[in-house]
């Protein structure tokens, strides 16, 4: 199919109805996959997305993806097995008082580890949910705030793996001069509305200010009953905590200062960070002797082994972004909104359009390639302030990250708090869409 028109939104649709139909993840995006494929060649289905699968699994991203995302499964087992985690949730519970102090304590923490959407995702929610638990915090209350502090506060700070990102891409477009894309990314953080209300959601929520409403309320009287809100899937990932003895406070902090020094030591590469500090931390633990070697490996063998289904999810979510791309879903919504392009309405429109774009793809840096190079220039030609252009292209991405129900973001945020992604993803969204409409308030008075 050449030019698929408005049919290139098919197999998005197909993922997103059936997703909410069945509550499951892995296979409405396969059906979705497939659906493209059938689409694009009606002969060779198969091969054709088997091959699909292949080009992914040999692209260099997604190898990094999945080795970042294997080797933080395995560091963090070892830091619960270690007593590492239980020492950090017992130094907490001292200071730690009530249900919304530990969801304020959350989201602090979130705001801390701000280097990277996955860093962030994984080391929050693995550390926090004995905390929480302890309070009768529902697992997915706590994972909405483990992804609302994951990329949308990575976009505001100017040390994360997103600013970066997107720093070089307005150097490589000559939006801004070389050596100066960061101070241009910074002069849009303000106008970055999406982030700045979802962040702020948070606190909101947290001391009762924004009632809990929708699917989040019944995990929340579920867990105020004594009731698991861990989902049946999610369950599988549950690690069990079997350390024995007096649990060290060091044997947390040595790991995740690692990960956070070596991250932004090696010019915030997560790759690189997380493989030093599982170096350090096997070091540090056989040389305590908390672990035997072979309890070591077996655990760090068995965090592997957990991230499958998340790698299953992001790998998949990956063949549908090719799907997609394929049948320019990207260039027909933007070619659809850019005739209504005006000064006052291309922040509203930008936002909502990408918005659209990077939700129903499961693209968000691959959005921000494809899009800044267009509505930056249309942005000039209409006369609208380039730092609120960049703001409203960068608030769309956020967006996606946290509302898509197949993102990389969502799906960890749900494996590191063992809630099933689309328990995860359902439960969150009346409060994404709150977030959303705020922001398109906001740039429609800007």
């Amino acid at each position: 199919m050449e030019n698929p028109g408005i049919l290139a939104l098919v197999p998005t649709l197909v993922v997103i109805v059936l997703a909410v139909l069945s509550r499951r993840s892995l296979e409405p995006l396969l059906a979705g996959v497939i659906v493209g494929y059938a689409m694009i060649s009606t002969t060779g289905v198969l091969k054709t997305t088997l091959d699909s699968a292949q080009s992914v699994l040999a692209d260099g991203v997604m190898v990094w993806i999945l080795l970042a995302v294997s080797l933080f499964g395995a560091l963090t087992h070892l830091v619960v097995h270690s007593g590492g985690a239980q020492a950090f949730s017992g130094k907490l519970v001292n200071h730690v008082k009530s249900r919304k102090s530990a969801l304020l304590t959350t989201w602090v923490l979130g705001l801390v580890i701000f280097i990277d959407d996955y860093l962030n995702a994984l080391t929050v929610g693995s550390s926090m949910k004995g905390l929480t638990d302890k309070y009768k915090v529902s697992r997915p209350m706590l994972a909405y705030i483990v992804d609302t502090t994951a990329a949308p506060i990575c976009v505001l700070i100017p040390l994360s793996t997103w600013a970066v990102y997107v720093s070089g891409l307005l150097e490589a477009n000559g939006v801004a001069a070389e050596g100066q894309g960061m101070a241009t990314y910074i002069s849009a953080i303000p106008y970055m509305l999406y982030p700045i209300a979802a962040a702020l959601l948070v606190p909101a929520v947290a001391m009762g200010l924004i009632p809990v409403i929708g699917p989040m309320k019944k995990a929340e009287q579920r867990a105020a009953n004594g009731e698991s809100t861990i989902s049946a899937r999610g369950g599988e990932l549950e690690i069990k905590q079997e350390f024995k003895g007096e649990p060290k406070i060091s044997n947390f902090f040595v790991p995740i200062v690692s990960l956070l020094f070596f991250t932004w030591w090696f010019g915030i590469d997560i790759l690189m960070g997380v493989s030093v500090a599982l170096v350090i931390t096997l070091l540090y633990y056989g040389f305590q002797k908390v672990l035997t070697f072979n309890q070591m490996f077996d655990y760090a063998m068995e965090g592997i082994k957990g991230m499958l289904p998340a790698i299953a999810i992001i790998v998949v979510s990956f063949m549908l972004k090719s799907v997609n791309d394929t049948l320019g879903l990207t260039d027909l919504v933007i070619g659809s909104v850019s005739p209504y392009m005006t000064a006052a309405m291309l922040p509203v429109v930008s936002f909502g359009a990408l918005a659209l774009i990077a939700f129903a793809t499961g693209s968000f840096w691959g959005m921000y390639a494809i899009a800044l190079p267009i509505m930056l220039p249309l942005g000039a030609q209409l006369g609208v302030d380039p730092a609120l252009t960049i703001g409203s292209v960068v608030s769309a991405g956020a967006f996606g990250s946290h509302a898509c129900f197949y993102g990389d973001s969502t799906v960890l945020s749900a494996t590191a708090t063992d809630v099933e992604p689309m328990d995860h993803a359902l439960t969150q969204l009346p409060y994404i869409l709150i977030a959303a409409a705020i922001a398109l308030i906001g740039f429609a008075l800007v």
